[in-house]
């Protein structure tokens, strides 16, 4: 792929995708941008190096469309119409040979039927979800996961070296949101296992700071604690960038990939309830990190 007279159609404008679409912006991709807010894509294209086209104005102009979205279903609205707004899909405006990417976190099979799809209508599809977060993504050195052929993997990968340092070829379509969901599964699991750890300390009379700075000289540490417990939790800022939904939401992608292979997960089963939990009865929007915050309120 000739990135330099490709046209790439860039979806989904949130906290992680601004700084993923500036870093390919400023990397000289030709850009079009687009949000379900069109402020957010408007101020996106006036800032950078961007053009912005409507939803309804994108068509075979574009080689390759990256999409940013909350879930798997939004992903089928964009690609095939429906959802609320009704309107007609993306997929059908897109001139054979063009390429999808969804870094969006979507459920493996979804991406599997709608990789069929587009297919169908000559159009390639890969899944690249993505892992580190939103400074991660601002400084380019996000885990890149990708799933689909191989040689569409290779083609691409100095647009996704744009985005991400650690690329990662896990096989075909689907597997890259498998094992997105699964990474997020370990990762919430090390953060509840953290925090149940620490307010078990906390009520011996232990201060939460010294338990990390222990947990973290020893073979306890884990993501949650070298990086998240001082800067995000025990400051009370709660503002790491990634929401308690969409970690519920992979929570459940992964719980549904488990009884899917009939595979009995009993740790999987019982974290995923604890987040689902901590959904249904904290405020929608949440930062991830509360969850800290939900299980010391069960006290």
């Amino acid at each position: 792929m000739d990135l330099k007279q490709s046209t790439v159609g860039f979806i989904g404008l949130g906290k992680m995708g601004w700084p993923i679409a500036r870093n390919l912006s400023s990397s000289g991709i030709r850009l079009i941008v687009n949000d379900a807010d069109m402020d957010v894509a408007k101020r996106f294209a006036d800032t950078y190096s961007a053009r912005f086209v409507s939803f309804e104005g994108l068509d075979e102009e574009l080689d390759v469309v990256i999409l940013t979205l909350p879930n798997g279903d939004i992903v089928n609205s964009v690609l095939f119409g429906g959802g609320e707004s009704g309107a007609s899909g993306l997929a059908h405006r897109l001139g054979k040979g063009s390429l999808v990417i969804d870094m969006s976190s979507s459920e493996p099979n979804g991406t599997r039927e709608r990789g069929q799809a587009l297919a169908e209508l000559g159009i390639a599809f890969i899944d690249a979800p993505v892992s580190g977060g939103v400074k991660k993504a601002e400084s380019r050195e996000l885990a890149v996961m990708v799933g689909g052929d191989e040689q569409i993997y290779k083609d691409i990968s100095p647009l996704l070296a744009m985005m991400g340092n650690k690329l990662f070829y896990v096989g075909s379509l689907g597997a890259g949101h498998a094992i997105k969901a699964l990474n997020n599964y370990v990762s919430a699991a090390g953060l509840v296992a953290a925090s149940d750890a620490v307010q078990i300390a906390r009520n011996f009379g232990i201060e939460p700071a010294k338990a990390i700075d222990v947990l973290n000289a020893s073979s306890g540490r884990n993501n949650s604690t070298e990086v998240k417990f001082q800067k995000f939790i025990l400051s009370q800022a709660f503002n790491s960038g990634f929401s308690l939904d969409l970690m519920a939401k992979d929570l459940g992608i992964a719980l549904s990939m488990a009884e899917g292979l009939h595979r009995k997960s009993p740790v999987l089963e019982a974290c995923a309830e604890l987040w689902n939990q901590a959904k249904h009865s904290m405020p929608e929007g949440r930062d991830h990190t509360e969850i800290f915050r939900f299980m010391s309120e069960r006290e």
